[in-house]
């Protein structure tokens, strides 16, 4: 069952380009708002904070790095703070939502920004992490969606939605999101919490088993941006999904 649950999640809505081996990619269309990058000129401090997450998503998660095996057990500890970890390779992974016992293979779609962004959300709200990890709330599918699998595609999900490997954005909320980013040097792993909620959130709404993944993660992307568009938003806590997080 969990092997067709994995392979469910085949068609994430992320921006562009297919995406991760071992039966989970992504295809997807590429939105472009009529190349505002031609409209406006990045500040000096929007620029510095874009090349910074940019050297961020730069970096692969490589598991001969000491810095990257401490960050993967800090994330197991978070996660089962109850259970001993037995290696960084073991059968364990999987009860967190891992295609195979070897969680550096998956990481090759978001990089070790896609750790970093789990360590930040299980951190910082670490209610909200173990609700969506143990899938305590709401009257669920039996067949759910696998939560390490599903943050990783978010973190892919946002890199392409902001257009953020681009020297500057060509689309409206990429161009909007640099000036939360300018403001707080967290921003991106913030809206990664909320937009992981936001997505369960709306798994739940839709009433969703894994069949609806793509469709979940299309009308999570849709809600998100337009979010990010409010005119009065002023920083990412403002944003109306922001509420469904709690620490």
């Amino acid at each position: 069952m969990f092997a067709a649950i994995l392979n469910c999640i085949a068609e994430v809505v992320a921006g562009s380009a297919a995406w991760l081996g071992r039966g989970l990619s992504c295809v997807c269309v590429q939105r472009r708002d009529s190349d505002v990058s031609n409209t406006f000129d990045l500040t000096l401090a929007q620029e510095e904070c874009l090349q910074r997450i940019q050297r961020r998503i730069d970096v692969p998660y490589d598991s001969s790095i000491i810095e990257h095996q401490d960050a993967l057990r800090a994330l197991w500890n978070a996660a089962f703070p109850e259970e001993e970890l037995h290696g960084l390779i073991s059968e364990q992974w999987k009860e967190m939502g891992w295609q195979g016992k070897d969680p550096s293979t998956d990481f090759r779609g978001g990089g070790f920004i896609s750790l970093e962004n789990f360590l930040f959300f299980a951190r910082n709200f670490p209610k909200s992490f173990q609700v969506l990890l143990r899938k305590q709330e709401g009257d669920r599918s039996v067949w759910e969606y696998p939560f390490a699998v599903a943050g990783v595609n978010i973190t892919y999900m946002l890199i392409q939605m902001l257009d953020l490997e681009a020297v500057k954005p060509r689309n409206l909320v990429g161009a909007t999101f640099l000036k939360f980013l300018a403001e707080n040097g967290s921003a991106f792993d913030l809206l990664y919490c909320i937009t992981f909620k936001l997505m369960d959130h709306q798994w739940l709404t839709m009433r969703a088993s894994y069949m609806d993944f793509n469709a979940v993660m299309k009308e999570t992307r849709r809600q998100l941006e337009k979010e990010l568009l409010i005119e009065d938003i002023a920083r990412l806590e403002d944003l109306p999904s922001y509420k469904l997080l709690s620490r």
